[in-house]
């Protein structure tokens, strides 16, 4: 399995396309905790406002991801108005994740940049601006599509901000990085993954940490930490879930969960239950 599908594999991507056709005037957006947001605009202009206290015009067909939405705003001519498809994005079911996180505030790019999409664009936007029976769930399919194409694009255009895109992108951590995420379980020390990456330990090390922002031993925690927490809200028992990410004992992986998370996998699952019957 290539890298980018391995980590989707365990964040799986959904989109929920929520608005298509023509808007005018003022939109206003609220701040999203547990989604991105994506501004599909397929003919401006529009100012967007209030992504880190900015103001800029979009006029080219682009598109526009916030993986961590603030409040917000599209503005677009009282006439003329602009066309847009407007959706949200989870990754494993909201939160934080290694995808969003690795991506500045604002992804901002124009549709002709995206190479190899045209056809794709064009059956999205046949359908969001149609009125044909399924309409949502192949809008919604295609969204997912296109926002697999762009973390492509984030990757190979290192449009990252360390993390594990950033991970990733780089050809010789991406081997270490895919063999963590391939099985956290395995035993694995400095040297058996700066061997994968075919470098020094100490060169390894700190390429790791620059490029990243953690340490190898920090990543592979954190990666198994957040397998864990998917494996746990499955149902899974605790102590069958420490083997599973590689802990000797349910104790080994509670002190990991405190470390990571400032609580235990018995509260953070409580956590989870609460955010979940609230409305967001």
């Amino acid at each position: 399995m290539d890298k980018l599908s391995t980590l989707l594999s365990h964040f799986s991507l959904q989109a929920g396309v929520f608005y298509t056709g023509n808007i005018c005037g003022i939109h206003d957006f609220e701040q999203d905790r547990q989604r991105g947001h994506i501004h599909l605009i397929r003919r401006g202009p529009v100012r967007v406002i209030g992504v880190k206290q900015q103001v800029f015009d979009v006029i080219e067909p682009t598109l526009l991801f916030l993986p961590r939405p603030d409040t917000h705003r599209l503005m677009a001519d009282d006439r003329a108005g602009a066309d847009v498809v407007c959706a949200t994005v989870q990754f494993g079911g909201g939160g934080r994740n290694p995808i969003a996180d690795s991506l500045p505030d604002v992804v901002m790019i124009e549709l002709s940049a995206l190479a190899g999409v045209d056809a794709l664009l064009g059956l999205m936007f046949d359908e969001a601006f149609a009125d044909n029976d399924g309409r949502q769930a192949v809008v919604d399919r295609l969204c997912e599509v296109l926002m697999i194409r762009l973390l492509r694009h984030c990757i190979d255009q290192g449009l990252t901000q360390g993390g594990t895109l950033a991970g990733l992108a780089d050809a010789r951590l991406a081997k270490a990085i895919a063999a963590i995420h391939e099985d956290p379980a395995c035993k694995r020390d400095l040297a058996s993954l700066a061997a994968l990456a075919g470098m020094s330990r100490a060169r390894f090390a700190v390429r790791f940490r620059t490029v990243t922002g953690e340490t190898p031993a920090d990543y592979l925690a954190t990666w198994r930490v957040m397998t864990a927490q998917g494996l746990l809200k499955q149902g899974r028992q605790l102590k069958q879930v420490a083997d599973d990410v590689g802990y000797g004992s349910a104790n080994a992986l509670t002190r990991a969960f405190i470390r990571k998370l400032k609580c235990s996998p018995t509260q953070w699952l409580k956590g989870e239950k609460v955010a979940h019957q609230t409305p967001v």
